[in-house]
């Protein structure tokens, strides 16, 4: 909104309307609005839900051995990260941007699923929430429209990196002239970093851009749950989905900035993504709403963002991904989220097949991994076995697993955008 009417009061030669051309001027505002906006919505809504009395349901004791009191906080704030992200893009995006549309429209659907699942468990009482097939099928319907969007917008274009060799064999990064439709994505270690989902599909013959077209969809509809599903798990610790939330976040802005900037990628030897600049806006609001919300979401948590924001933090991340063609880059960025999920994995199934040879064994302590690192061997249900029951030898506050998977992420989202160097 604000965009659109300092860039018309420019042709009347308006002092300063000019800023808003530069979009690393509309991302500072963006983040330091959002800030602002959690810190003061935050802290009217947390007062307000405590006069509601709607907190968060009672958790499991034995999974937290430090005795933390957990009761009377209140949950739902995954609602202050959603007004803190829309309200910036709002005023600040170029509202016409088809990724910035199917960024809001991203954030606004997995927030009603969120909220819904946090309505229901805490309203009606039901602890397991919104059942798991409908959480599913709300993904990847959207993970669904985003990738058939892209398929079918003639808005999203993109020019591919080439090379020229010259007499001295020197080689040089250029685009092509023209943008156009393509099923090329960035993947790391190789030379170009591209990967064709078309060409991937080669067997098929004459159908393989429409066999490309498909994988794209069905790998867009893949991110956005795993990465959602992924948030969710993380969040179970004060702070801590919030926190590494921040730093994917910023890594993510990056590479939409440079994907967006012709020069940097050339520089970097990857695609140019014509108009993807407003992700930048938009990654710059969701930075400040998670930084903002770790002002209350901190050990110890005066709010819990519930699936509300868990959800709809792993959508955006997911969807962002895919937007700017790095939905490869995602295990080494969002590893911790895959390790969660993993690790969830590995104890269910471990579980069911020695549960049919008639025993009780198990891998970890508990799951998601995190929670694995606060249990106590006191705790441990006496009639199962635990393959890692001596790692780790000690159980750890949840302040300092906390802050040592941001250290973590920190790492890998530098590896991530050091990938973009090694070929």
């Amino acid at each position: 909104m604000l965009y659109y009417i300092f860039r018309f009061l420019e042709q009347y030669d308006i002092p300063g309307s000019h800023l808003w051309s530069y979009i690393s001027f509309r991302a500072l505002l963006a983040l330091i609005l959002s800030l602002v906006i959690s810190a003061w919505f935050g802290e009217w809504f947390i007062k307000w839900m405590k006069r509601k009395k709607v907190f968060e349901t009672e958790r499991d004791p034995a999974i937290d051995p430090f005795g933390v009191e957990k009761k009377g906080v209140p949950t739902m704030g995954g609602i202050i990260i959603i007004v803190s992200i829309l309200v910036p893009v709002l005023l600040l995006g170029r509202l016409r941007n088809t990724y910035l549309i199917l960024m809001i429209i991203t954030t606004v659907w997995l927030g009603f699923l969120g909220f819904a699942d946090d309505y229901i468990k805490i309203f009606r009482r039901h602890k397991e929430g919104l059942k798991g097939k409908y959480k599913i099928v709300g993904q990847v319907s959207i993970g669904f429209i985003v990738g058939l969007v892209l398929y079918l917008s003639p808005d999203v274009v993109m020019r591919e990196n080439i090379s020229e060799s010259h007499q001295n064999q020197t080689e040089i990064v250029k685009h092509e002239t023209e943008a156009h439709k393509s099923l090329t994505t960035t993947i790391p270690f190789t030379k170009h970093h591209n990967l064709s989902y078309s060409e991937m599909m080669s067997f098929v013959g004459k159908h393989k851009v429409a066999a490309g077209w498909i994988v794209f969809v069905l790998m867009t509809i893949i991110v956005v749950t795993a990465v959602s599903n992924g948030a969710n798990l993380n969040d179970g610790m004060d702070g801590m989905c919030a926190g590494n939330s921040a730093i994917i976040g910023v890594a993510l802005g990056v590479l939409a900035y440079v994907s967006s900037h012709i020069g940097y990628a050339s520089y970097f030897d990857i695609m140019y993504i014509p108009h993807s600049e407003e992700l930048v806006i938009f990654l710059a609001a969701f930075v400040g709403a998670m930084i903002g919300f770790l002002w209350y979401n901190a050990f110890p948590a005066q709010v819990f963002m519930g699936d509300t924001g868990s959800l709809t933090i792993g959508g955006i991340i997911g969807v962002c991904a895919v937007i700017i063609h790095k939905e490869l880059l995602l295990p080494i960025l969002c590893g911790i989220f895959f390790v969660e999920s993993l690790s969830v994995i590995i104890q269910t199934q471990w579980f069911k097949l020695m549960k049919k040879k008639g025993q009780r064994v198990r891998v970890f302590r508990s799951t998601p991994i995190h929670d694995n690192f606060r249990r106590l061997d006191s705790q441990l249900d006496p009639t199962s076995r635990y393959i890692l029951k001596g790692w780790p030898n000690r159980p750890f506050h949840e302040s300092k697993i906390t802050i040592r998977f941001w250290i973590t992420t920190i790492i890998l989202a530098a590896l991530t955008i050091i990938t973009l160097k090694i070929r």
